[in-house]
C-alpha cells in the first residue's frame, strides 16, 4: 500500500516527472496516472487500441495530438462523431478557431456569423469554404464510387489531405480504419444528402462499416479502449469488444457522472456488467476536463513507451 506524498515543484520539472508525482497525490490525480500507466501498458503488451473521442476535441487543440498517436501507432482503430470530421478537415483547409470565452452575447455571436463551442468561435465562412470542398470531393468520389462505407470515404478524404496534423490524414497514410457511425449528425450530412440530389445512385454505406468496425477485432486480440467522452464513439468501441470477447485494458476520461445514466457518464466498472470489458481487465475511469488530462496522460505514455522503444518511425 501506498502512502500520500506531497506534490512539489522543481526548477525544470518534466511532465514525466510531475505525473509520476500524481500517483501518490490522490484523488482524481492518482486516478490519471494509472491511466497514463494502462495506455502504457495496452502497447507493451500488443493490445489493439481503439480511439475514440468526441467533436469538440478536434474543435480544441487536441487533434493534433490525435494525429500523433495515430502515427506513432498508439491507436489502431478511431472511432468519432461527423463535428470531429468536419473540423478535422476544415483545419487541414486553414480554417482558424477563435479562443473567445463562455460567457457571451451569443445573440450577437449569431448576428456576426460566428457560432461558439463553449469558449471557442467558428466563424459561418469557415463553414461556406468546408461546403464547396465537400461539394467537391463528394461528386469526385461519388462518380468513381457509387456505394462506399465510411470508412472508405474518410480514407479518400484523409489522402487527399496535406496536413501533417490532421488526424485523417495520418490514419489514411497509416492504414487506421476511422469509423463515424453517426455520419449524417452534422453539417456533412447535409452535404450527403444534397450529393445523392445530384447523384442519386449514391450511397453510403453505414451498415456495411458496422460489419468493417465489428471484425476488425477479434476473440484472440488482446484490446484496449481510450475514450474521451462518451456518446455514440464511445458505444460503438465498446460494443466492438463485447462483440469480441470484452476489452482487456480500458481508460475513460470525462466529466459526466455516472449518477445520471448516461453513455457519457458509464464507467468502466458499469461495462463489466455487459461484457464490455473484462472481468479482470485493467481499467479506470477519470472524471475531468480531457483538455487538460488526457494532453497530461498521452505525453507521460509517450515518453515512456519512446524510451522503451516502442513507439513507430516518426517519418
Amino acid at each position: 500500500m501506498e502512502y500520500v506524498r506531497d506534490l512539489l515543484w522543481k526548477s525544470g520539472i518534466t511532465v514525466k516527472e510531475l505525473v509520476e508525482g500524481f500517483g501518490t497525490t490522490g484523488f482524481q490525480s492518482t486516478e490519471l496516472y494509472k491511466a497514463a500507466r494502462i495506455m502504457i501498458r495496452m502497447r507493451e503488451e500488443g493490445a489493439k487500441v481503439i480511439l475514440t473521442f468526441t467533436s469538440n476535441m478536434v474543435t480544441s487543440g487536441l487533434r493534433g495530438l490525435f494525429a500523433q498517436l495515430i502515427r506513432v501507432g498508439v491507436a489502431d482503430v478511431v472511432i468519432t462523431t461527423v463535428g470531429a470530421v468536419e473540423e478535422d478537415i476544415m483545419k487541414a483547409m486553414g480554417e482558424r478557431f477563435y479562443i473567445h470565452r463562455f460567457q457571451a452575447d451569443d445573440v450577437e455571436l449569431h448576428e456576426r456569423g460566428m457560432n461558439r463551442v463553449g469558449n471557442l468561435l467558428i466563424s459561418n465562412d469557415s463553414y461556406a469554404r468546408f461546403e464547396a470542398f465537400a461539394n467537391e470531393i463528394l461528386d469526385e468520389i461519388g462518380k468513381r464510387k457509387p456505394r462506399i462505407t465510411v470508412s472508405d470515404l474518410l480514407y479518400e478524404i484523409g489522402i487527399r489531405l496535406r496536413d501533417e496534423n490532421s488526424f485523417l490524414y495520418q490514419a489514411a497514410r497509416r492504414g487506421v480504419p476511422v469509423f463515424c457511425p453517426a455520419i449524417t449528425d452534422g453539417a456533412f450530412g447535409f452535404h450527403l444528402f444534397m450529393a445523392r440530389g445530384r447523384h442519386p445512385e449514391f450511397q453510403v454505406d453505414v451498415i456495411g462499416d458496422f460489419s468493417k468496425m465489428i471484425f476488425s477485432l477479434s476473440q484472440e486480440d488482446r484490446k484496449g479502449v481510450i475514450a474521451l467522452g462518451g456518446g455514440v464513439s464511445k458505444h460503438h468501441a465498446i460494443l466492438a469488444t463485447l462483440l469480441s470477447g470484452g476489452a482487456d485494458y480500458a481508460v475513460y476520461i470525462t466529466t459526466a457522472h455516472h449518477s445520471s445514466g448516461s453513455m457519457s457518464g458509464a464507467t468502466t466498472s458499469e461495462a463489466k456488467s455487459w461484457g464490455k470489458l473484462k472481468d479482470d481487465s485493467d481499467s479506470v475511469t477519470v472524471i475531468g476536463d480531457a483538455t487538460i488530462l488526457f494532453p497530461l496522460a498521452a505525453m507521460y505514455a509517450l515518453e515512456v513507451l519512446r524510451e522503451e522503444g516502442l513507439l513507430k518511425d516518426l517519418s
